[in-house]
This record gives C-alpha cells, sequence and structure tokens, in this order.
C-alpha cells in the first residue's frame, strides 16, 4: 500500500466549493506532502466545461474520480439548489461506498473531507474507520450561525426575516433576519429543512477547517474555537485563493496594461450571477455617467426571454444585444466589455484595477482581500448578503449602493458608488483599510503564520494517526 498520508475529498456541486477545496488539497501536497482523489457527485447531463477543465489541470498527486450521476427524474423543476445538492450525495452514497473502499485497499486513506452539503458521507467514512471532517467554503460568521441555527431554529417561531432585532450570531455583528443567506429564508422549504439536517451533524465531524483568518473574522473565530460539549475543533486556514497564473494574452488583461494605475473598477458577478434586463441597463447607464474607467464581464440578463422579442434568435444569446443603444460606443474610451468570462485572478492582481463591484462571493472576496482592491458590494444569492454587512459594517472596505423601492439600483447611485470608490474621500479610507487586510492575509500565509500553523497541525494529527 502506498505510505503517503492520502486525503479523500468529496465536494459538492459549484466552482465555489471546488476551488477552495482544490488550494488546500495542493497546499498540503506541496507543503506536507500529502496526496488526494476527489470524488465528485454527479448528476444528470456532462460535467460542465469549466468544472472539466479544472480537475484536469490539477497537479500530479492529486487525482480526481466521477461518480455515477443519480437519477433526480422524480424532483420539481422548482427544486431549490440546496435541496437539489443535498439529495445528490445522498443518492450517490452507495458508490462512494464502493470509491471509497477501493481507495482505502491502495492509499492510507487518513481523512475524508466534504463540504458543508456532504454530512450524509460522514457514516460511509465510519464504515472505513476513516475521520471525516469539513471544510467550510465560507466564511468563519456563516459557518457561526449554521453551528447556532439548531438552537434559532427551537427558540424562533416565525419567519427569521420577520423578526423585530437582529439576529445575534455567535461571535458576530448582528444581522437583520432579511439578510442572512437564501436558504434559512423560508422555512418550510424543504432546501431550509435540509441545511438544518447538516448543521445537526455538524458536531460528528473530527474538525472544521475554515476558509478565512483571524484579522477578517476575528469575533466570529474566536466564538468558533471555544470549546463546548459536541462542538468540533475549528481551524482557521484561509485566505485560500487560486493566485493569477501567467498572463494568457486575453483582451481584458491586454486592455489593462494601458490604463493609469489604480484607475480601473472590474465589474463581476461571479461564475453564475446575473441581473435581469431594467437592471443590467441601469448599471450601463450608472457605469457610463460615473466618468470612471470599467472593465465589466456581462452576461445576457435572466429575464431575457421577456425582452428580446425584438431580437433576432442569433442576438438573444448575445448579452452585448441587451445594452442600452449606443452604450458600447459612447463609453469606447474608458471602457471595456466582455462576455461571459474574463480571467478574474489575473484581473484583481493587476496594477491598473483599482475596484471591484461584486457580487460578494466568498472565494471574489477573499480574492480582492489578498490584492488589497477595494469593494462595492451587490449581494445576489447565497450568504452574499450577509458578506456584505461584514464587508460594509464590520471591516469599512466596502461601498454599497442603495435599491430603490422598485427592486433596482438605479443609474444615478450607482454613479455615486464607482465615483466615490475610486476617486472619494471614503474610497481612499476604504483602500488604506483594504491595504491593511492584505498585509494580514500575507502574513498569516507566512512561514510563521496562523494559517500556516493551523494547516500544520492538521497535517501532523493525520500523518500520525494509527491505522
Amino acid at each position: 500500500m502506498e505510505q503517503t498520508p492520502h486525503l479523500a475529498i468529496l465536494p459538492t456541486q459549484g466552482m465555489g466549493h471546488l476551488i477552495p477545496l482544490a488550494e488546500f488539497a495542493k497546499q498540503l501536497l506541496l507543503i506536507h506532502n500529502f496526496s488526494a482523489t476527489f470524488i465528485i457527485p454527479t448528476d444528470p447531463g456532462p460535467l460542465p466545461a469549466a468544472q472539466k477543465s479544472f480537475l484536469d489541470s490539477l497537479p500530479t498527486g492529486i487525482n480526481y474520480l466521477l461518480l455515477p450521476p443519480v437519477n433526480l427524474d422524480d424532483l420539481p423543476d422548482d427544486i431549490r439548489a440546496e435541496t437539489r445538492i443535498s439529495l445528490v450525495v445522498v443518492r450517490s452514497l452507495p458508490s462512494l461506498r464502493e470509491a471509497l473502499k477501493s481507495l482505502v485497499s491502495s492509499f492510507r486513506v487518513v481523512a475524508l473531507v466534504v463540504d458543508l452539503f456532504g454530512t450524509d458521507a460522514f457514516d460511509v467514512a465510519a464504515e472505513f474507520n476513516v475521520s471525516a471532517y469539513m471544510f467550510y467554503p465560507s466564511t468563519a460568521m456563516a459557518l457561526s450561525l449554521f453551528l447556532y441555527l439548531p438552537k434559532l431554529d427551537e427558540s424562533v417561531s416565525c419567519e427569521y426575516r420577520d423578526l423585530p432585532e437582529p439576529v445575534r450570531i455567535p461571535g458576530c455583528i448582528p444581522v437583520h433576519g432579511k439578510e442572512l443567506l437564501d436558504p434559512v429564508q423560508d422555512r418550510k422549504n424543504d432546501a431550509y429543512k435540509w441545511v438544518l439536517h447538516h448543521t445537526k451533524r455538524y458536531g460528528l465531524a473530527k474538525g472544521i477547517m475554515v476558509n478565512s483568518f483571524n484579522e477578517l473574522e476575528g469575533g466570529a473565530i474566536k466564538s468558533l474555537q471555544e470549546e463546548e460539549p459536541g462542538k468540533p475543533p475549528v481551524y482557521p486556514i484561509g485566505p485560500l485563493v487560486r493566485m493569477g497564473g501567467a498572463d494568457d494574452g486575453s483582451e481584458s488583461l491586454r486592455w489593462l496594461d494601458d490604463q493609469p494605475r489604480g484607475s480601473v473598477l472590474f465589474v463581476s458577478f461571479g461564475s453564475g450571477g446575473t441581473l435581469s434586463y431594467d437592471q443590467l441597463n441601469e448599471l450601463a447607464l450608472g457605469l457610463e455617467m460615473s466618468d470612471q474607467r470599467f472593465l465589466w464581464v456581462i452576461r445576457s440578463p435572466n429575464d431575457r426571454a421577456a425582452n428580446a422579442s425584438h431580437l433576432s434568435v442569433n442576438s438573444q444569446n448575445d448579452p452585448f444585444a441587451f445594452l442600452p443603444n449606443g452604450f458600447l460606443d459612447r463609453t469606447k474610451g474608458f471602457g471595456l466589455v466582455v462576455p461571459s468570462w474574463a480571467p478574474q485572478d489575473q484581473i484583481l492582481s493587476h496594477s491598473s484595477t483599482g475596484g471591484f463591484l461584486t457580487h460578494c462571493g466568498w472565494n471574489s472576496t477573499l480574492e480582492s482581500v489578498v490584492n488589497g482592491v477595494p469593494l462595492i458590494a451587490w449581494p445576489l444569492h447565497a450568504e452574499q448578503k450577509m458578506n456584505a454587512v461584514m464587508l460594509i459594517e464590520d471591516l469599512k472596505v466596502a461601498l454599497r449602493p442603495k435599491v430603490g423601492e422598485n427592486g433596482i439600483i438605479g443609474q444615478v447611485e450607482i454613479a455615486k458608488a464607482v465615483k466615490g470608490l475610486i476617486e472619494g474621500e471614503e474610497g481612499k479610507q476604504i483602500c488604506n483599510r483594504m491595504r491593511g487586510l492584505k498585509d494580514a492575509a500575507a502574513k498569516v500565509l507566512g512561514e510563521d503564520g496562523d494559517s500556516t500553523k493551523s494547516l500544520a497541525e492538521l497535517a501532523q494529527k493525520w500523518k500520525t494517526k494509527d491505522y
């Protein structure tokens, strides 16, 4: 049997879960001489191209295997993502059992690592006497809420959004119920029941790794590390982000090379974020009105079917077709719009980038912190509203444009936020605070840094476990 300590890693669906888990595995491979296998649950249909490409690019020593697709024909069309993800894991348990059996016979498997919706796999790990750990890819704040949720569920009878007072998450800034993450907004929905199911099982983990660090979330981490019966040890090992590779010659990077230092606002809503047609237009006009340089990764609106009747069939898939008339011509001197994708990690590390209008996904937020890029917070879904509250009210490294009564952020409000971040006094203060976080992030990842030590402690624990 191969004696190198080996991790089995079970990510649930989504690049936001896969990327930090892969960075975690790479650190263990490069620094502590581990190997790893990603065991990927799948649903019907081909693996998304971005995911396939990412998995194929993993370094030697980190392998992956795809579990057979599970049948989801019995599920309604309007099922929420959290329910779907959880059911894919549950229905993959028989094939996970076979995969783990094979790995255990070939490698010295020291732990099974799952992410936040993979707790049903703990039972399979126990069958093989493999320690089960959790990697929490989001904030310490969200983890603190999840560990507190069973108690909150028992003490509150109404919907959390209807509570008159903010929810006091242990160790965190108070958050209004309406700002809590999406799956807890409807307690009758199966998505909430699944989240509650998982949170009640978190205590079965031998430890929880969280992608954060003390200077970013000191209060939450301190609370998480207080010893209580049934609470696993928590290891802050962040920020784990995908760092910029070599310049791939993309148009956006060539364009950035010609812009003044710190002058460009990068606008992107992550790998899955989209806006309505009306909001897309207000954003375009707001960027134009701001007179600031911008680089915008654009996608077709999420209600394009209702707004594409005037377009040809070919144009309906072209996000540029939904922009205001003449917008591209009028902004040609100071703006660049690219469809669907751009190399975000390289853009955020570019010297011309002076701000980031972001959906506040945690991977994007950490990439901003590592590169010291100040933010405009535009949360869309999942736990992004909670992240925005922390970034604005606690860390004070972001501006948040106000939503109008019609549910739309207007162009004047957008222009004000953009101008304020890139040119304003408040923007300078935000920039200084973000630089401080950048320095702190570099320190915790340094040779004697807290996150480096946390990871070394884990690695040592796994290496010395007697099998």
